[in-house]
C-alpha cells in the first residue's frame, strides 16, 4: 500500500499498544474522537475492561497489528519496546511502507534511534514522543507531548495526538522527544524536592503549613507542584499519580545519558537516591510527592 494511499484513508484506523494508567485514556479519547481503534495489552484483562468501555472498537493480537497504518505504543521500558518493534517477528519488520509509529514510552533516546533506523529501512515513519501531565492529564486530554523524528512525520502524528494532547512539538531528530524527557523529569524531581522541603521546614518551625503556601504560591515559588500536591503531601496522602518506581526508572535514563554526554545532575543524583529511601519505606507505589514522608518518618 502506498504512503499516498495511507494519507487518503486519513488515519482513521488505529491500533494502540499498552492500556496502562495513561494508554487506556489516551486510547479512549481516539475511540470518542471516532477513530476506530484497535487495542492490544500484555494483560488481555485491561484490554477487555478498555472495550466494555468503549464498545464498537476491538481486541487484537500484536500478529493482526502487522496490518494497520498507524500504531501507537505506551509501554514500560527499552525491552518492551525492543520486544514489540525490532527482530524478524517485531512490527517494523512487517509493517507496510508508509505506515506510521507513534510511541509514548519514556525510554532511552538509544531505543528511540534503533526504532527510527529501523522503521526508515522499511519506509516507515517514526516519532519517539514521550508525554508530560500524569494519569489526570491524560484523563483529561491535557497531555504535553515531546516529538523527535521528521517533520512530515511529525505532521501526521500531530492530527492523532492533538486528540489527547494540549501541546506537541517537534524537538529534533529521532531521540529528541526523549532527550526533552529526561529534561522534564530533572526538573520535576528538583521541584518536588524543594516543595517537600519547605513543607517539612514549615512544619518544624511552627508555622501553619497550608497558610505559608497559600502565601508563597502567589509569588516566586510558584510551581505546578506546589499548587497540586501540597495539600495531599501535608496530610500525607501519597495516591495521587506517577509512581516513584516509575520516577527511579526514569531518572535511571536521565542519569545513565547524563553518564554519556557529560552533562553534571548532582540534584538529580541526590533525589534519586531520597526516592531509593521512600522505596525502603514501602513506598514504591506512592506518588513522586511523597518525598516528603522521608522527613516524617526520621527519628531524631
Amino acid at each position: 500500500m502506498a504512503d499516498t494511499d495511507l494519507q487518503n484513508e486519513d488515519r482513521r484506523q488505529v491500533c494502540f499498544i499498552g492500556l496502562g494508567v495513561m494508554g487506556a485514556p489516551m486510547a479512549g479519547h481516539l475511540a470518542t474522537a471516532g477513530l476506530q481503534v484497535a487495542v492490544y495489552n500484555r494483560s488481555r484483562g485491561k484490554a477487555e475492561a478498555w472495550l466494555r468501555a468503549h464498545p464498537g472498537h476491538s481486541i487484537v493480537e500484536l500478529r493482526d497489528a502487522r496490518k494497520m497504518s498507524t500504531i501507537i505504543s505506551c509501554v514500560g521500558n527499552d525491552q518492551d519496546l525492543s520486544d514489540i518493534y525490532l527482530g524478524d517477528e517485531g512490527l517494523l519488520a512487517h509493517l507496510p511502507a508508509g505506515a506510521l509509529v507513534i510511541d509514548h514510552t519514556t525510554a532511552s533516546a538509544d531505543i528511540a534511534r534503533q526504532l527510527n533506523s529501523a522503521a526508515e529501512a522499511r519506509g516507515i515513519g517514526f516519532i519517539d514522543a514521550p508525554v508530560s501531565g500524569g494519569q489526570q492529564g491524560a484523563i483529561n486530554g491535557a497531555l504535553t507531548v515531546m516529538c523527535g523524528g521528521q517533520e512530515p512525520h511529525f505532521r501526521q502524528a500531530q492530527a492523532i495526538i492533538e486528540h489527547y494532547a494540549k501541546m506537541a512539538r517537534l524537538l529534533g531528530p529521532a531521540g529528541s522527544g526523549q532527550l526533552t524527557k529526561m529534561a522534564n523529569q530533572i526538573a520535576i524531581a528538583g521541584l518536588i524536592e524543594s516543595l517537600a522541603e519547605s513543607i517539612h521546614f514549615a512544619t518544624v518551625a511552627g508555622l501553619d503549613e497550608h497558610a505559608v503556601i497559600e502565601v508563597i504560591s502567589k509569588g516566586a515559588a510558584q510551581s505546578w507542584q506546589m499548587e497540586n500536591r501540597h495539600d495531599s503531601m501535608i496530610r500525607g496522602d501519597y495516591e495521587h499519580g506517577f509512581a516513584v518506581d516509575l520516577m527511579r526508572k526514569d531518572l535511571a535514563i536521565c542519569l545513565d545519558e547524563a553518564r554519556r554526554n557529560g552533562a553534571h545532575l548532582p540534584v538529580a543524583a541526590l533525589v534519586d537516591q531520597f526516592y531509593g529511601e521512600v522505596q525502603q519505606l514501602g513506598g514504591g507505589r506512592w506518588d513522586t510527592s511523597s518525598l516528603l514522608s522521608r522527613f516524617s518518618s526520621r527519628k531524631d
